[in-house]
């Protein structure tokens, strides 16, 4: 890009934050703005202060989003497609994540296009700090809303952007998480870390999500570990049949939706070590 501007406010404003994860959300903006626009295309960051809140605008004249997509993009695991004859990698995980980190913050991260070809524009809402003379600057983002025991969880995902980000979320609230990409592996780190929960990809190459899920069962001291499925389709009556068989608690279709896992956590003892 070599055309790139940024427009800040000349007086301080106050919001209470951690640096760190705020910087993560505006970095994570910034890359996927410069993704989706082609070189000599234009980047604005702007911050301002509107109301009672701080607001942090990324706006770029690139690909642009379709207005059938722009409701899902926040959603895990949905992807920008390769619209107007191009190809772009990863699956836009990193908006769910930048998403739940802003409202960790009871703030608000918005999306607004005019369609293909016409840009984007991602804003950041952040509530003011109040007083801020003599207040501390945060530095460690607390996820506490929520209440419920840390449990040790299993992602099984060969995808890599899709495991991590996950990962990365599931350990903003406080759980332990470990990340296998292979049905081996899985096995393997399964027997070592003893999970409460194992989220398990079905389409893994090799060894398949089901397999790894008999191999599970058949082990006495996995019998009562929750197998969640995590599929990129809907199930069939077959597929049904066979998670039943397989020992699968539960069954996910992709995108999962982040409350969906976080509740069904709450309902989950830690097993004994």
């Amino acid at each position: 890009m070599n055309s790139r501007y940024r427009l800040l406010p000349t007086t301080p404003i106050w919001v209470e934050a951690d640096p760190a994860r705020m910087e993560q959300v505006v970095v994570n903006l910034l890359n996927n703005a410069a993704k989706y626009t082609d070189a000599g295309g234009l980047i604005r960051l702007t911050v301002s202060c509107e109301g009672e809140e701080a607001v942090i605008r990324v706006r770029d004249n690139g690909v642009g989003i379709s207005a059938e997509l722009l409701p899902h993009v926040f959603e895990l695991f949905t992807q920008i497609d390769g619209s107007l004859g191009r190809t772009y990698g990863g699956l836009g995980i990193g908006l769910a994540l930048a998403r739940n980190l802003v409202e960790m913050h009871e703030g608000r991260l918005q999306a607004a296009s005019g369609g293909l070809g016409k840009g984007c524009e991602f804003t950041i809402k952040l509530p003011l700090l109040a007083n801020s003379a003599g207040r501390a600057v945060k530095t460690i983002l607390e996820p506490g809303r929520r209440s419920g025991r840390s449990l040790r969880v299993l992602v099984v995902e060969d995808n890599v952007d899709a495991a991590d980000s996950l990962s990365m979320l599931l350990r903003l609230y406080g759980h332990d998480v470990q990340v296998a990409r292979t049905g081996p592996t899985a096995l393997e780190m399964a027997s070592i870390s003893r999970p409460d929960v194992v989220l398990l990809d079905i389409g893994l190459p090799g060894m398949d999500g089901y397999q790894v899920a008999k191999h599970l069962r058949e082990r006495p001291e996995f019998k009562d570990v929750v197998l969640c499925a995590l599929t990129g389709y809907t199930p069939s009556e077959a597929d049904r049949h066979r998670q039943s068989e397989t020992g699968f608690d539960h069954y996910y279709v992709k995108p999962v939706d982040l409350e969906v896992l976080l509740d069904l956590f709450k309902t989950i003892g830690p097993l004994a070590s």
